[in-house]
């Protein structure tokens, strides 16, 4: 038995130090909600689950991102809805100023003082709309030259974009007698002796030798002793004798016709009737008696006119042109035309395109940038600045119709781009979403306390705690022994 070591207390006040210890560790457990309060706790775990709040709290900070940009993009769309209207009603004013029984001074005067207000206006919506500061619908610093899309001014052909600025628009072939509409008005080609001519040849030779009738005389093939009927029958030739009779020197061959065939000449063939242009009309392009019949050189020079107007709408850089074939700067004339026009298209200096980038990640990954692009909108950029529709002859509102489907169609492109990004927004919060409310549930399993098993953890240790002080409070007493061997 002894006094200076009691093992018993020692050996029951250590336990009950380890006991303790558990116990406050239970009871942090409990108060903070958490399993891991400090690396000691569990160092691995922890760092486990630092950077998974890392990622969720990034990824949150992504959803609210996304977010902000599906407000930033209603905004824009939803300025651009009114623009749309704004552009349709244009449209409804120009197809009534195309129409030929306005008021050439005050009708289409008060339609072009309306389209002035609405073009002023789709300028300031451009300006103005904006979303924490930022300017949505004007573009960004620095310019840009854009072309206008070609046109081919309501004629009949084939329009091809060369996708460098320039355009080809080929007619369709004009012969005599056609009937073609150029600016709204109608024509009717008339034919030159070029065209009796090529009637005549490819008529006489053909096999068929079919009847020629020039100003009313009727020339029938006959071939050589085809068999006549006068006296001089033997001494024919064959060809063409007028109502098919026979005579001496009479057969005529395709040249004769032709001469016959002179300026002013009507010529029947093969079911078709043509009618040749006097000299000085055909050198001048028109009819004189009747303005509606012109030659297909005419109506070529008509046409490159007609182009150039409407190709010119929205060209804010007068670089508008129309030339022959590939001559951009070959104007076309009454004697140079030949149905093939090259388009020097019509350009505007725009702002540049707005550019943002929203960050939809917890990573640095630039995969997690979301890019969005907005064009300028102002009407520089539609191509209906300084649009006109009060000329004389409605020919201005009528182009301007195309050039405002132009502009709505821009307006739609926009707006469907803008529609895109918000459908992929939407998808792209949900993902986030469900990535967070994963990623939470896989660390709270890591980092919270389970306080149902941390209870019994407590309760357990808090009955060893008073155990343990019992213990030593017992152990403490067995040395009190010794006294009575000292009595």
């Amino acid at each position: 038995m002894v006094v200076q070591h009691n093992m018993q207390a020692a050996n029951a006040n250590r336990m009950l130090n380890v006991t303790t210890s558990a116990q406050s560790k239970s009871t942090e457990k409990l108060s903070s909600g958490y399993k891991i309060n400090r690396a000691a706790d569990d160092a691995a775990g922890l760092t486990i689950s630092e950077k998974m709040r890392k990622q969720i709290k990034g990824l949150d900070r992504a959803s609210t991102n996304a977010q902000d940009g599906v407000s930033a993009v209603q905004t824009a769309e939803g300025a651009l809805t009114e623009v749309h209207s704004m552009l349709q009603r244009m449209n409804e004013l120009a197809t009534q100023a195309a129409n030929g029984t306005n008021s050439k001074d005050s009708d289409r005067q008060a339609i072009q003082d309306e389209i002035d207000q609405l073009t002023t206006e789709i300028d300031r919506v451009s300006e103005t709309t904006k979303f924490n500061e930022t300017y949505l619908l004007k573009g960004e610093a620095g310019t840009k030259t854009i072309n206008m899309k070609a046109h081919d001014a309501g004629l009949k052909g084939t329009l091809t974009d060369n996708g460098d600025g320039t355009a080809t628009f080929v007619m369709d072939t004009l012969n005599a007698g056609d009937k073609v509409s150029i600016g709204g008005k109608s024509y009717t080609i008339g034919a030159t002796t070029a065209d009796t001519d090529k009637l005549i040849t490819d008529v006489a030779d053909d096999a068929t030798h079919k009847d020629i009738t020039i100003n009313g005389d009727t020339y029938k093939y006959i071939a050589e002793a085809g068999g006549g009927t006068d006296a001089d029958a033997a001494h024919a030739k064959a060809g063409y004798y007028k109502d098919g009779k026979w005579a001496a020197g009479e057969g005529k061959t395709t040249a004769n016709l032709k001469t016959l065939a002179g300026a002013g000449a009507t010529v029947s063939a093969a079911g078709k009737e043509i009618t040749s242009m006097e000299t000085a009309d055909a050198t001048a392009g028109v009819k004189s008696n009747d303005a509606t019949v012109i030659t297909a050189k005419k109506a070529y020079e008509l046409a490159g006119k007609e182009l150039l107007a409407a190709n010119s709408i929205g060209d804010t850089e007068g670089s508008a042109k129309v030339g022959v074939d590939d001559a951009v700067d070959t104007a076309v004339t009454l004697t140079n035309g030949t149905g093939t026009y090259k388009i020097q298209l019509g350009q505007a200096k725009v702002a540049n395109s707005l550019s943002f980038s929203l960050h939809v990640g917890a990573d640095a990954d630039m995969t997690n940038k979301i890019q969005v692009n907005i064009d300028a909108m102002d009407s520089a950029s539609l191509g209906i600045k300084g649009l006109n529709v009060k000329d004389d002859s409605g020919n201005a509102a009528t182009y301007a119709v195309d050039a405002i489907s132009d502009a709505i169609s821009k307006v739609s492109s926009q707006r469907s781009s803008l529609g895109a990004v918000q459908n992929r927004l939407e998808h792209t919060i949900n993902n986030l979403d469900n990535v967070v409310e994963n990623t939470t549930t896989a660390e709270s399993r890591i980092r919270d306390t389970d306080m149902a098993e941390e209870m019994v953890n407590y309760s357990k240790n808090n009955i060893l705690a008073q155990a343990g002080q019992s213990m030593l409070a017992q152990a403490n007493q067995s040395n009190q022994g010794v006294l009575s061997l000292l009595q």
